[in-house]
C-alpha cells in the first residue's frame, strides 16, 4: 500500500491561506456596504459641507433644530445642527475620498484609523422620529440612568434613560460615538422598564439612549 508522505507545517499553511482569503473576502464585502457614518466638521461648516455632498451625490443626513436668537432689536429664528459638528453620511467605505476629500471634513470618526459604522436600524429610528418630532433639541452628552424602551411615538424601538421633568417626560437619544446628545419629548404611556440579567442596563456599544 502506497503511503502518503505529509510535509510538516504544510496543513496549517493550506489552512492560513483559506483563512485569509475569507477574511478578504469580508473585507471586500465591508468596503462595498453602504452604511452610516459619522462625518467630523470644522466648526460651523456642517451646512458647507452639505452643499458639497449634494454636489457629489453622496446620501447625507443634517438634523437641525430651530432656535431663536436676539439680535440687536430684533429676534432671529435660526435651523442650526442637533450634533454640532458632524454630518452623517451614507457611502460605502471604498467611496469614502468623495467625503474626506472635501475641505471642511476633517475624517470619518472611528476607531485605530477605521471609520465606525452607525448602526441602519437605529439611524432610520432617529430619520424618522426627528421628522415627525419638531421639539427635539441639543443636550449635553448623558450617558447614565434608568434604561428604558421607547414602545410608541416617533422614536418607537429606541431605548433610553428615563427621568422626569416636571410634567413631562424627554429623551436624550446620545451617539456614544460622537459624544453627543438631543433631547425630544416622549409620552409616559409609550415607555417601558428595560433591565439585564446582571440587574443593571445595557445599550448598543456604538448608539446609547438616554432620558431626562
Amino acid at each position: 500500500m502506497a503511503s502518503t508522505m505529509v510535509i510538516p507545517g504544510s496543513a496549517p499553511n493550506v489552512l492560513e491561506r483559506q483563512h485569509s482569503a475569507v477574511v478578504l473576502l469580508e473585507q471586500e464585502h465591508a468596503m462595498s456596504q453602504a452604511r452610516w457614518y459619522a462625518a467630523y466638521t470644522c466648526a460651523n461648516h456642517e451646512k458647507r459641507v452639505v452643499a458639497e455632498l449634494g454636489a457629489r451625490d453622496v446620501e447625507h443626513f443634517l438634523p437641525v433644530y430651530s432656535s431663536v436668537r436676539r439680535w440687536k432689536d430684533r429676534r432671529v429664528t435660526l435651523d442650526l445642527p442637533l450634533f454640532p459638528g458632524y454630518v452623517f453620511v451614507r457611502l460605502a467605505l471604498r467611496d469614502r475620498m468623495r467625503v474626506v476629500q472635501i475641505p471642511s471634513v476633517v475624517r470619518l470618526v472611528g476607531f485605530g484609523g477605521l471609520p465606525t459604522a452607525l448602526p441602519d436600524t437605529e439611524m432610520e429610528i432617529l430619520q424618522a422620529g426627528l421628522s415627525r418630532s419638531p421639539n427635539a433639541e441639543p443636550h449635553p452628552f448623558l450617558g447614565v440612568g434608568r434604561h428604558v424602551r421607547i414602545t410608541g411615538g416617533p422614536f418607537a424601538g429606541l431605548e433610553g434613560i428615563l427621568k422626569r421633568r416636571k410634567s413631562r417626560l424627554r429623551v436624550v437619544v446620545s451617539l456614544e460615538l460622537i459624544q453627543r446628545s438631543v433631547a425630544v419629548d416622549v409620552d409616559a404611556a409609550d415607555v417601558q422598564g428595560v433591565v439585564s440579567a446582571k440587574g443593571a442596563d445595557s445599550l448598543p456599544p456604538v448608539f446609547r439612549k438616554c432620558c431626562i
